[in-house]
C-alpha cells in the first residue's frame, strides 16, 4: 500500500509540473488542438469564455438574473474578452433564435440576450432589438462604457451603425445611422435593420458628400489595437462549444477552471503561445456535471477534455463562489499569464 501511494503522489507532481510549464498532461489534446500546418499572416490571438446558462437559475427574480447578467458582461469587456459562448447542460436548443416566446426563457437564452444587448451601443438598440420581457430590467445595468460606446460628440476613426430603409440623397449606397447628428453614406448597398461596421475617415463634416465604408468589425482592433466588444454565440453542450468554434484552426489551448482543479500561482502558471484560447467555467454543480451530461464525453474524465484544470481562487472562505465571481477572479488570475504568452508570440 505505502508504495502505490508514493507513485501516486509522484505522478501528481509530475502533472502538476507539466502545467506549471504549460504543457499538457494529456497526449490526446496535444493532437486535437494541433495548430495547423498552413499558418497564414499575422493572427490576432483571441480569448473566448465559456459559460453554463443553467447560472441564470441561480437568481431568484428576474432583476436579478439580469443583474447578474450584467456583472458578467462588465468582467468580460474590463478583460478584453473577444467571445462569450453560453451552453447549455442539458443538451436542448436554448438559443433566443429558437425561443421566440416573451415569458419563460431558458436560462441560456437570457442569458445570451442580456449579453448582446449590453454589448451593443446605446444608439442602436432601440433599432436592433425589440420589446421582450426578458429585457425590463436592463435599464438598472451600469453600462459597458467598452470604447466602441462612442458618444453623441465624440467621434471616432470607426463607429457602429445600423442601416436604414431610407435611400441616400444621390441614390448611391445606404444610410447608415452611428450614433451622430446626422446619418452617414456607405458605398455598399445593404439590406436596412443590418449592424455595421464604419470607417469614419479623417473628415468631421457630415454634411460633405462623403462616401464611407462598412469595415470587418475586426478592423479597428488589426489596424489600431481597440478593444472593440465581444461576440455570443450559443452551445448545445461543451463539445458544440469546442467542435462549432468560428475560428480557424478552432482553439489551441483549452483550459477548465472549478474548485477541483490543480493549484498554480499566478506567476508561476505558464500558458503556452496560443492564437485561441478558450476558458471554461461549469454550471451549478461544475463542470464535471456538464461533462457527464454531454454524451459525446460520457467516457472523458473532466482532466482529458481540457489541457489545464485549474483552481484560481484556492482556500476560499466561502462555501461557494457564484460563476459571475469566478470569471471576474479568473480572468484577473490569467491576466499575467495571458500577457507572458502574447509576449512570445
Amino acid at each position: 500500500m505505502g508504495k502505490k501511494k508514493k507513485r501516486s503522489e509522484a505522478e501528481e507532481e509530475i502533472k502538476a509540473n507539466d502545467i506549471v510549464n504549460g504543457d499538457s498532461h494529456n497526449k490526446t489534446n496535444k493532437k486535437k488542438n494541433k495548430k495547423p500546418k498552413t499558418d497564414t499572416a499575422a493572427v490576432i490571438p483571441t480569448v473566448t469564455v465559456a459559460i453554463a446558462g443553467s447560472i441564470i437559475h441561480n437568481a431568484q427574480s428576474l432583476e436579478l438574473a439580469t443583474r447578474l447578467a450584467g456583472q458578467i458582461a462588465r468582467a468580460v469587456t474590463i478583460f478584453r474578452v473577444d467571445e462569450v459562448v453560453v451552453f447549455d447542460n442539458n443538451g436542448e436548443s436554448g438559443s433566443p433564435e429558437a425561443n421566440n416566446s416573451d415569458e419563460n426563457e431558458s436560462g441560456a437564452a437570457f442569458l445570451i440576450r442580456i449579453l448582446r444587448y449590453l454589448e451593443t451601443p446605446q444608439y442602436l438598440r432601440k433599432a436592433l432589438f425589440p420589446k421582450h420581457n426578458s429585457l425590463r430590467f436592463v435599464g438598472l445595468l451600469p453600462p459597458l462604457d467598452a470604447p466602441h460606446h462612442l458618444r453623441k460628440h465624440e467621434w471616432g476613426a470607426f463607429r457602429e451603425g445600423v442601416t436604414l430603409k431610407e435611400r441616400s440623397p444621390d441614390g448611391v449606397g445606404t444610410l447608415v445611422d452611428v450614433g451622430l447628428s446626422k446619418n452617414v453614406v456607405v458605398d455598399q448597398v445593404l439590406d436596412p435593420g443590418t449592424r455595421v461596421t464604419v470607417a469614419m475617415g479623417d473628415s468631421w463634416n457630415l454634411d460633405a458628400d462623403i462616401s464611407r465604408q462598412v469595415v470587418s468589425s475586426s478592423k479597428p482592433r488589426e489596424e489600431a489595437g481597440m478593444y472593440w466588444g465581444y461576440k455570443v454565440r450559443y452551445a448545445s453542450n461543451i463539445t458544440s462549444v469546442m467542435t462549432e468554434c468560428p475560428y480557424e484552426g478552432g482553439y489551441d489551448h483549452l483550459i477548465g477552471t472549478s474548485e477541483h482543479g490543480q493549484i498554480i500561482n499566478s506567476s508561476d502558471l505558464n500558458i503556452p503561445t496560443f492564437r485561441h484560447l478558450l476558458i471554461a467555467f461549469g454550471g451549478l454543480a461544475g463542470l464535471e456535471e456538464s461533462i457527464e451530461e454531454d454524451h459525446n464525453l460520457k467516457a472523458k474524465n473532466v482532466r482529458e477534455v481540457f489541457n489545464i484544470y485549474l483552481n484560481t481562487c484556492p482556500h476560499q472562505g466561502s462555501r461557494t463562489i457564484r460563476t459571475e465571481e469566478a470569471i471576474l477572479i479568473s480572468l484577473q488570475y490569467f491576466q499575467e499569464p495571458i500577457n507572458r504568452a502574447l509576449q512570445r508570440s
